[in-house]
């Protein structure tokens, strides 16, 4: 005999299939490139989403901040379905980023189902409150440098430094930002280049962490923003360099591969200094893995579906 659905299940069922719809929209409507008219409506999504989730991060009403984050995350993910194309097209058909942005249309939808799940249950996590706030800061700094003139600047000073670092070894590198050439290859910088999104991410985790006090959110911050920084221009001096010298063809590998694999692997071994010194990061990312835990009317379905394939 099956099991007759509740209307919780019912109600739970938009959070599967409001992503699903997200991905169809990303691969018919926002096709590369993007309308003209689409990018002019695109803050409008971006910056409401990031409002609401900054809002109900500060309420002190669990309850209204739960349902106002709940808001914030489904329609910040509806900005991220616009860009699953726009990020493997224009940026030499990188497939790793177009595959963050789709998961991650998932898990902010997911992160809106466990809010909507706390105010059934009047169970609200601490954790949701920390990954909103935090998502939240890193979105309002990352579009305050992309959206401005201030990433004109900041591509020109990255591509000076990451030329005259590679100089250092060449002495063959011609600057010329945002370009940077040697030998045969001619690299251009570009805003994804500059590390910006992985610094974001560290200061948006660690400031605002509750009960922290200022002095180590600033170690924190100051533990991961630099070497950052600094390790971002090693790997832009390190895929001209590899292209300069295997040629143009292997710029895909150099870029997408062998660059991207050694910054996740920088910001893992970055990532344990910060739980060393701010280990309340590590708890709340404990806690947001734990979630799946506390079974809703999602996870109770998937357990089926599991069973009966099992």
């Amino acid at each position: 005999m099956k099991e007759k659905l509740s209307s919780e299940d019912y109600q739970s069922s938009l959070f599967i299939i409001l992503p699903i719809l997200y991905i169809i929209l990303a691969f018919t409507i926002f096709t590369y490139p993007l309308n003209p008219l689409i990018i002019a409506f695109l803050p409008i999504p971006l910056f409401l989403g990031l409002i609401f989730l900054i809002m109900g991060s500060f309420l002190k009403n669990q309850r209204n901040g739960s349902r106002i984050r709940m808001i914030g995350w489904m329609v910040f993910s509806a900005y991220w379905a616009t860009q699953p194309q726009t990020l493997y097209f224009a940026e030499q058909q990188d497939l790793i980023n177009a595959l963050i942005c789709i998961i991650g249309i998932f898990v902010l939808c997911y992160f809106a189902y466990r809010e909507w799940f706390s105010l059934k249950t009047d169970d609200y996590e601490a954790s949701l409150q920390w990954i909103a706030g935090a998502s939240a800061l890193a979105g309002f700094i990352y579009f305050l440098f992309e959206l401005t003139p201030l990433s004109t600047i900041l591509i020109d000073i990255v591509a000076v430094q990451s030329g005259l670092l590679l100089n250092l070894f060449t002495g063959e590198v011609i600057v010329n930002p945002p370009f940077l050439a040697y030998k045969t290859a001619y690299i251009r910088i570009i805003f994804a280049c500059t590390a910006v999104q992985s610094m974001v991410i560290f200061i948006g985790m660690i400031l605002p962490l509750p009960n922290v006090e200022l002095k180590r959110k600033v170690q924190g911050i100051l533990i991961t923003v630099v070497p950052v920084y600094f390790l971002n221009l090693i790997r832009n001096a390190l895929i001209t360099y590899l292209v300069g010298i295997y040629g143009n063809d292997f710029f895909s590998i150099a870029h997408n591969y062998i660059g991207k694999g050694g910054s996740l692997l920088a910001l893992i071994v970055i990532l344990f200094f910060v739980v060393k010194y701010v280990p309340e990061v590590f708890d709340h990312i404990l806690a947001l893995t734990d979630l799946p835990k506390k079974q809703g009317p999602i996870e109770r379905m998937l357990s089926k579906i599991l069973r009966r394939n099992s």
